[in-house]
């Protein structure tokens, strides 16, 4: 399981703000980023499918991501270079969080595929995933200074933690 750097908000205060391109910012709250993640990992528990909790579980981890952008970051009008992936932006935002930023940029491939309803992931990989996304989300609710819900396990119907399709 990663681990991720816990910082009080004091320390976060501290914090110069990166400048990043205006357009690798989102346009929701920090807030509303988090609501979106809590509410994408309670869609993923109870997906129908693998492909489909595996999503859904990155997803909730991209709007995670994206908050911690908000929150930290300074937007850098004008100069347009190339697309920058969130993960990558986290990685230079917040560095604590750059082994978060590696393992969810390494599925997103996976993700991409499994939204197209490709038969990418198996039950054991989409449920490890949600639990990374939940575990990553409650890091980043901590590095923001915020208090972080407590992670409560889904039992997914046909699954066991054992289980390997």
């Amino acid at each position: 399981m990663l681990e991720g750097a816990v910082m009080s908000r004091q320390t976060v205060d501290r914090q110069p703000r990166i400048s990043v391109p205006f357009a690798g910012l989102p346009h929701r709250s920090r807030d509303e980023l988090l609501m979106a993640a809590h509410h994408g990992l309670d869609e993923a528990s109870f997906a129908q499918t693998p492909g489909q909790r595996y999503a859904l579980a990155h997803l909730a981890a991209l709007r995670a991501a994206a908050a911690v952008l908000v929150d930290r970051a300074r937007p850098r009008h004008g100069h347009r270079g190339r697309p920058v992936s969130v993960w990558q932006l986290l990685a230079t935002v917040a560095p604590e969080l750059g082994e978060w930023s590696q393992f969810f940029a390494a599925g997103a491939a996976k993700r991409t595929a499994a939204e197209a309803g490709l038969s990418v992931v198996g039950t054991r990989d989409a449920d490890d995933l949600v639990r990374q996304a939940e575990t990553f989300l409650a890091v980043v609710e901590t590095t923001l200074g915020l208090p972080s819900q407590p992670v409560l396990v889904a039992t997914v119907t046909g699954s066991t933690p054992f289980s390997n399709d």
